[in-house]
């Protein structure tokens, strides 16, 4: 069976077998890198074919999910996350964030985005590009481990103490052979610093630059700068750190106080 967030929680008092199996599904082909065809859902489940067919053909009726072109796997669509783009505290960041952002990426010459958690993963869910004719693309949807990331450093270092016990079980869970001491280390810099840098493990030639956007001092997402040093680039990585923190400062307060910078 698929694990989940809430595998750990005491039995619920009513099921919905059918309810489950599609989310089931839903959360399989989230944490899937590459569309996962019907006898890999099958399997990743637990679950027989004839289980899993007609919740498949309603998924896909319903737009949830989608055969990937020319392949015969599925993988999701985006519906999910448009739904949750709806909500209003998201729909606030959002628009609080992205005039910021084009600023920011005017000002550096280099693209920006922006990252929340979902359980031990980081995903981005607002991005923009560079306004030169080179730049590094990270598309909106995006995940990698928390962990592994530059975000997810950010993210971590600037929570309570009790949620960041609770994301370190997620991610000695996800991952039993985190290095937790070391992931440590970065985060308490991080909290340090108030921003965490480091070289791309993904990309070579690019630093990963983050900084939080707090409100009520905790992290709600991470303001991300994947500073690709070319030649021709107007400054070194570490001049884009001013204003990269200055934008999340941006950020942080119209979430805190309303309006925009």
């Amino acid at each position: 069976m698929a694990s989940s967030e809430y595998a750990d929680a005491p039995t619920a008092k009513y099921r919905a077998p059918a309810l489950e199996k599609g989310l089931d599904i839903l959360e399989l082909l989230a944490r899937s890198p590459a569309p996962l065809s019907m006898a890999e859902i099958s399997e990743g489940m637990g679950r027989s074919k004839g289980e899993i067919f007609r919740m498949l053909q309603v998924l896909e009726d319903r737009g949830y999910i989608a055969r990937a072109t020319g392949e015969s796997g599925y993988a999701l669509t985006h519906r999910l996350f448009m739904l949750g783009m709806e909500q209003p505290p998201v729909k606030g960041m959002m628009e609080a964030a992205l005039p910021v952002m084009h600023r920011l990426a005017d000002a550096i010459q280099q693209p920006c985005h922006l990252s929340v958690t979902s359980r031990e993963e980081i995903v981005v869910v607002a991005r923009v590009d560079a306004p030169g004719e080179i730049g590094l693309v990270v598309r909106v949807g995006h995940r990698r481990p928390m962990a592994h990331s530059t975000s997810g450093v950010v993210l971590f270092a600037f929570q309570g103490p009790a949620i960041r016990e609770r994301w370190l079980a997620l991610l000695r869970e996800a991952e039993p052979g985190l290095d937790a001491d070391a992931f440590r280390k970065r985060t308490e810099q991080a909290r340090a610093d108030g921003y965490a840098s480091a070289a791309s493990d993904v990309v070579h030639g690019v630093v990963d630059l983050s900084a939080p956007v707090l409100r009520h001092d905790h992290a709600v997402c991470a303001l991300t700068v994947p500073f690709l040093e070319t030649s021709n680039a107007r400054s070194r990585a570490t001049a884009a750190l001013a204003p990269l923190r200055e934008a999340a400062a941006a950020i942080s307060r119209a979430l805190t106080y309303g309006g925009h910078d």
